[in-house]
């Protein structure tokens, strides 16, 4: 059953990727290997203008999520008691359960009503976008964040405070390293759900400011074009390229804590 499962969740993958380097231009029939349509694609300036808007936006936006993301769980998992938490908790985690339409629809009226007040006004861009997709996608890395510094040993920040050192140094030093395979691990997941939003990014854009799964999503609505393949093949190398690099740096971290933890415990 999990083969199944995973030939029914890969198959389709690997077959547009093989469909990619089709000689014909439909999409279902195959003429013979080629690459043309990899060149027809970077030929293509909008398509190649929305992907680098769509890349802008997604490593801001996962910036962003972190930094915000990181506070909150902070607060969330340090801060035992204070008014509203609960509240605050819930407002938090509220994205995760919203659906995309309703958040879009509701920041976009909030745009309307205070853009002239902030400066926005009906100019909506890549600022907009941004905002919007970093109040979605911090939801998502306070929940990764969060886990991880519930499991945190909280006995190595309070020793390094009976040493001397302040909070903000016990954090960069001692708490930060810690959680930073959770950090990676939510820029990540940031990044890709920004990437891939078309839903609250069609409500916040403007007509500058197309994305790449907008113009990927209208341009399907015309008639699939190989060249969606060709698009569709490069992210996923990219994907999996990005998704390895995070996965050796976490095991490198990782193997690097249990060494000093090893040596810590034989000098002890």
């Amino acid at each position: 059953m999990l083969v199944l499962g995973f030939v029914f969740l890969y198959a389709p993958i690997i077959s547009l990727m093989v469909y990619s380097f089709n000689e014909s231009k439909l999409v279902t029939v195959w003429a013979g290997f080629s690459t043309k349509w990899y060149g027809e694609l970077f030929r293509d300036q909008q398509m190649m203008a929305a992907a680098w808007v769509s890349i802008r936006v997604a490593f801001w936006t996962a910036c962003g999520s972190v930094v915000l993301g990181t506070l909150a769980s902070l607060a969330m998992t340090r801060m035992r008691h204070f008014p509203g938490k609960t509240l605050f908790g819930a407002l938090i985690t509220a994205p995760l359960v919203m659906p995309e339409v309703i958040i879009g629809l509701s920041i976009l009226l909030l745009f309307v009503s205070i853009g002239p007040v902030i400066g926005i006004g009906e100019q909506r861009g890549m600022l907009t976008i941004w905002i919007a997709h970093v109040t979605f996608c911090t939801a998502f890395v306070t929940v990764v964040i969060s886990s991880r510094l519930s499991e945190l040993d909280r006995s190595l920040e309070e020793a390094a405070m009976d040493l001397g050192a302040n909070r903000v140094k016990v954090f960069f030093v001692i708490t930060l390293p810690i959680i930073a395979p959770a950090l990676i691990s939510g820029w990540l997941l940031a990044f890709t759900l920004s990437l891939d939003d078309l839903v609250i990014a069609s409500f916040v854009s403007g007509p500058s400011s197309t994305t790449l799964p907008m113009k990927v999503f209208s341009s399907v609505r015309l008639g699939l074009s190989p060249k969606i393949n060709a698009l569709a093949t490069l992210m996923i190398v990219a994907v999996t390229i990005a998704a390895f690099i995070a996965w050796w740096l976490m095991r490198r971290d990782e193997r690097r804590r249990q060494r000093d933890v090893q040596l810590a415990l034989q000098k002890g």
